[in-house]
């Protein structure tokens, strides 16, 4: 595949997740994993942006547990609630009342209503007419409720519902008509739950306590406005804040695209008083300042109990906004939020109106669909375009620098503008555009990676590529001294065999042998080093780490011999002469690394061990063993039956060897083998101390049939002559 062709599969695959998003963005395709990301990422930016500070402007007055149990449970008498408002509004001056809680149905814990029944029964009854005449203001609660709030800065809680619920109460006076709103997408209603009338028509405003509850159960957004059958109602937040503030009026602030984008609040001369910035459906997300309830030190809570009870000082609460709500569990007015599983209802409003006095209401901008289309195909640009031409530590770099980015811009837009843009489809484009160019890559580079081994392996040891492919970082070129294990295999009578061979002959028989050498030398996990004429070079230990490498070398040594012989029956058939392969080893200390020069480099063995070991393949013709191995190579390869053969002087060496021959693996040796092998491993060491009886014993006893014959036949004509011309063997010159 051309590099050509392969950036335009790369670039099809990238476009398959671009144009999915772009369908989400557009509302023709629904993901719902983008949009749970996309609350999860709000969640974060309001939760890492809260000051967790107290706001003493708004106080909330709290029918909690402890009020229940002091004033009695609830509902309360409506004479207790309006004790509660003029404490409020008297004593404690409070700026404005909003109360998150709704008075549906006539209170009849007075009696008044039977004794008004008492009087229909009795028409007659003068005296009970009076009584009941002059007691009624006294046991009118719902009318005591209704003087406390008429004219007075206090709001009214209500509820609209469209689960198909009956129309309770009365509903107040709707701030818009909705033909002045006919383009903005607000919630529609199909029911709601008011107060009674005499309290709805006392009241100077009221407002709706609903929030908005998201897919995944949490609330995060209040409707400021709500829409109901031809009329616009603001909600219960909303409502206190404007009354608070003083007399105003709400006006409509609209985008380029219709939709609604803001409300101002102006005084009756048109001053605006604040601008309070909403979503297309006119809500409002809720700017929470801590984790909530009373220990969550965003606001201050009063017992309700406390202030019917005057217990706090008056004037304490003079000039605050106050919201009149219940944390008491079975109240059951509590919410779940990204904040806190279970947030008190009440305090949702009151984070409202702490941001509408100062402003701060986080918007998400009409322009957000534009902004969102064009940040994917910004994403898409960069990293389907730049990875192209693009260093690999720069292309990560981009992968990595590019959502940190997109966080930074996000983070600044949110807690310096109060903007909410979307972000979960940008993220997850660059994650799917990076596993992409990720994987796409790793399939190439595996591809490529296959190629390069099986072309340059066929000229150094595919262990070394594959060791440097899976390993990079753990892998040097850098020449080391190490133990190894280096084996010499070579072709006897090369030069007969040969002599009659045309060079198309030769080659075919050097590497029909090569290749059966280096299977049995990687079979057992060698290295072939080179090729030397009629000589094959192999090493154990590097590259790849292993302890057991001179057991390895001696193990192929013996799976040599044996496939020679299965190559020389079938030479036989064919009449051609047997082959004969010489193997020396040596174990020891060794340079191995990339050696050479600027033009041609290979990766080898050097060092004295090494030419030990080519003098020991030399060695195998002077006693008729096929393989012979040094010293340290038997004491690391205890599974043999080791034979030792002599004590010799090498060429180059002035130290004298003791070398030996593997006779049999041990498992496989025959009680008479080994006999054999241990009387003579005992008669020649006797010899080298300068005792030759043991020696004379065991080659009269030796069995003239025996494989070793030449060993024995060239210590008997060493016997033979003065000690003093018997000098340990050396290598022919």
């Amino acid at each position: 595949m051309t590099r050509r062709n392969r950036d335009r599969l790369r670039m099809v695959l990238c476009l398959l997740p671009l144009a999915l998003l772009l369908a989400h963005v557009q509302g023709w395709l629904h993901l719902p994993a983008v949009d749970r990301l996309d609350e999860r990422l709000y969640d974060m930016r309001m939760l890492g942006t809260m000051p967790h500070t107290l706001d003493e402007r708004v106080v909330i007055v709290d029918v909690d547990e402890a009020s229940l149990s002091r004033i009695g449970h609830w509902p309360w008498s409506r004479n207790r609630v309006a004790q509660l408002i003029d404490e409020l509004l008297n004593k404690q001056q409070v700026r404005a009342i909003g109360i998150d809680m709704v008075f549906a149905e006539a209170d009849h814990s007075s009696g008044l209503a039977q004794l008004r029944r008492l009087l229909k029964s009795e028409p007659s009854d003068r005296d009970l007419a009076q009584w009941l005449a002059a007691i009624t203001p006294e046991l009118d609660f719902d009318g005591q409720l209704a003087n406390a709030i008429q004219q007075r800065p206090v709001v009214l809680g209500y509820y609209f519902s469209s689960d198909g619920e009956p129309r309770i109460g009365q509903l107040p006076a709707p701030v818009f008509s909705q033909s002045v709103l006919p383009t903005a997408p607000t919630p529609r209603w199909s029911g709601y739950g008011a107060n009674i009338v005499p309290l709805a028509e006392a009241a100077t405003a009221a407002g709706f306590f609903n929030a908005i509850t998201d897919p995944d159960g949490l609330v995060r957004t209040v409707p400021l406005l709500a829409r109901y059958e031809g009329g616009v109602y603001e909600s219960l937040a909303l409502a206190t804040y404007r009354l608070a503030v003083g007399p105003s009026q709400l006006l409509l602030e609209h985008a380029p695209s219709g939709a609604l984008s803001a409300l101002r609040v102006t005084d009756p001369q048109g001053r605006v008083l604040s601008r309070l910035r909403t979503s297309n459906l006119a809500d409002a997300y809720i700017p929470f300042r801590g984790p909530g309830g009373p220990q969550g030190g965003s606001f201050r809570y009063v017992s309700a109990a406390s202030l019917l009870l005057g217990e706090l000082p008056p004037g304490e609460l003079a000039g605050r906004i106050v919201l009149i709500g219940s944390t008491a569990p079975g109240l059951q007015d509590v919410r779940a939020t990204p904040v806190a599983g279970t947030y008190p209802g009440v305090e949702v409003h009151a984070n409202l109106i702490s941001a509408m006095l100062d402003s701060r209401l986080p918007q998400q901008p009409d322009y957000v669909r534009g902004y969102e289309v064009s940040l994917l195909l910004l994403v898409s640009g960069l990293l389907i375009l730049l990875p192209r031409v693009l260093q690999i530590s720069s292309s990560v770099a981009l992968h990595l620098g590019l959502p940190l980015a997109l966080f930074v811009l996000d983070g600044w837009a949110f807690h310096a503008q109060g903007l909410i843009l979307p972000l979960a489809s940008a993220l997850t484009l660059i994650v799917c555009l990076t596993v992409i160019n990720l994987l796409f890559g790793y399939l190439m580079e595996s591809r490529d990676r296959r190629q390069l081994m099986r072309v340059f392996g066929t000229y150094v040891p595919p262990e070394l590529v594959q060791e440097m492919v899976k390993r990079p970082d753990a892998y040097s070129m850098q020449a080391s001294s190490r133990e190894l294990t280096v084996m010499f295999c070579d072709l006897q009578d090369f030069t007969r065999l040969s002599e009659h061979l045309d060079p198309t002959e030769v080659q075919v028989l050097l590497n029909n042998l090569f290749t059966h050498l280096t299977e049995v030398i990687y079979a057992h996990g060698g290295t072939v080093d080179k090729y030397m004429g009629d000589c094959v070079m192999a090493f154990w230990g590097a590259p790849m780490t292993c302890e057991d490498h001179a057991d390895r070398a001696t193990h192929a040594a013996m799976a040599i011999q044996e496939r020679i012989k299965t190559l020389n029956a079938a030479r036989r058939i064919e009449g051609r002469d047997p082959l004969r392969i010489c193997i020396g080893i040596n174990t020891g200390i060794m340079a191995v690394g990339d050696m050479g020069s600027n033009w041609r480099r290979s990766y080898t063995v050097i060092g004295d061990s090494v030419n030990l070991a080519s003098r020991l393949e030399a060695l195998t013709r002077v006693y008729g063993f096929n393989i012979v191995v040094g010293e340290r190579t038997s004491v690391l390869s205890f599974e043999f039956l080791w034979q030792h053969i002599d004590r010799v002087q090498v060429k180059g060496r002035a130290q004298l060897e003791d070398i030996y021959a593997p006779v049999s693996l041990m498992t496989r040796a025959s009680a008479e083998l080994v006999a054999e092998i241990d009387a003579w491993n005992e008669a020649l060491a006797a010899h080298l101390d300068g005792d030759d009886v043991p020696m004379r014993t065991f080659l009269l006893a030796a069995h003239t049939d025996s494989g070793q014959k030449l060993l024995y036949d060239t210590f008997a004509a060493r016997l033979s002559l003065p000690r003093s011309t018997s000098a340990p063997a050396g290598l022919p010159s």
